[in-house]
């Protein structure tokens, strides 16, 4: 014969059922946050009483850089307004993935008729170029370039 659903057992089947989402929600709360805090800087407001000036000082540089990878080497050329080879004093280049770090490499460059270059092995796909240059004043220059390598679907 079966038992009677009473009061009683709908509420216990609603608690387990509310308490099992919540459980859930809060476990998955726990690992976003502690996977990636989102913090970029320490102290966002000191980050901020620099950010004009620099920009500035960057934008006066008048520098573009271009990428070129041809599988198995990548070619930075940075030059100024001109046309002409920037004068950079220090780089520094990580190249990554956009979604995580474990892929993240930092290749070591030379200087060789006004390129720069590396070797290097990417994998297919979208990675983004972080560089940071210095001219020879001290002014630091950043840049982020997504780069593709691979073949596409159309």
């Amino acid at each position: 014969m079966p038992r009677e659903l009473t009061g009683r057992h709908v509420l216990m089947i609603t608690l387990a059922a509310f308490g099992t989402i919540i459980a859930v929600n809060l476990f998955m709360a726990f690992k976003a946050v502690g996977t990636f805090p989102g913090l970029e800087v320490k102290n966002s407001y000191v980050a901020s009483q620099n950010f004009d000036r620099e920009r500035n000082a960057q934008a006066a540089l008048n520098w573009t850089v271009t990428p070129d990878y041809d599988g198995r080497e990548l070619v930075l050329a940075i030059r100024d307004g001109q046309g002409n080879p920037a004068p950079v004093s220090t780089l520094e280049v990580t190249v990554g993935r956009p979604t995580h770090l474990r892929d993240d490499q930092r290749p070591q460059f030379t200087y060789q008729g006004g390129l720069f270059h590396a070797p290097l092995e990417l994998a297919s796909g979208l990675w983004n170029i972080h560089l940071t240059a210095t001219a020879p004043d001290g002014t630091v220059f950043r840049q982020r370039i997504d780069h593709y390598h691979g073949s596409r679907v159309n």
